[in-house]
């Protein structure tokens, strides 16, 4: 028997790094540059944790992958909150709800890692990068036309 990915896995064949469970796209972009930046690094964290979680010699545990996932992402939404809500941002409830949805994922992933059930972190890769993806596209690109000036 050989040792090939499962469907759906991020890793890559004859032990070559995984592949990034997160791509950066030029439509992510908000205009906003401290929001951008994090942006950037948030998915560069993601693709970097996920690939020590899945190096049985890089150490890292999945609670460590998860905790750390949750402060850097929670850090990030309450810089981008505190931007809305200093600018009276009319869609800010629907947009800090969707932040709530993913900062609520992660902690039930925790408390049922905690709790010794199975963890499907591939399966939460993909709703990672969807959850990005439509957020991005929905929700941020919503701020970043409130943020921008209009033109003259």
């Amino acid at each position: 028997m050989t040792d090939t990915p499962a469907p759906g896995s991020s890793r890559s064949a004859a032990g070559a790094a995984p592949k990034p469970l997160l791509a950066w796209k030029a439509e992510y972009a908000l205009g906003i540059p401290g929001v951008d930046s994090e942006h950037r690094e948030l998915m560069d964290l993601i693709n970097r944790l996920h690939a020590q979680l899945l190096d049985p010699g890089a150490g890292t545990g999945v609670m460590d992958f998860l905790g750390e996932l949750f402060a850097k992402i929670s850090s990030h939404f309450a810089l981008e909150e505190k931007l809305m809500r200093d600018g009276g941002y009319a869609a800010f409830a629907a947009h800090k709800a969707d932040h709530e949805r993913l900062l609520d994922e992660i902690r039930d992933l925790m408390d049922d890692y905690e709790d010794g059930e199975w963890v499907d972190l591939e399966g939460f890769g993909g709703r990672l990068e969807q959850w990005f993806s439509v957020h991005f596209a929905d929700h941020d690109a919503r701020l970043h036309q409130w943020s921008s000036p209009s033109p003259s």
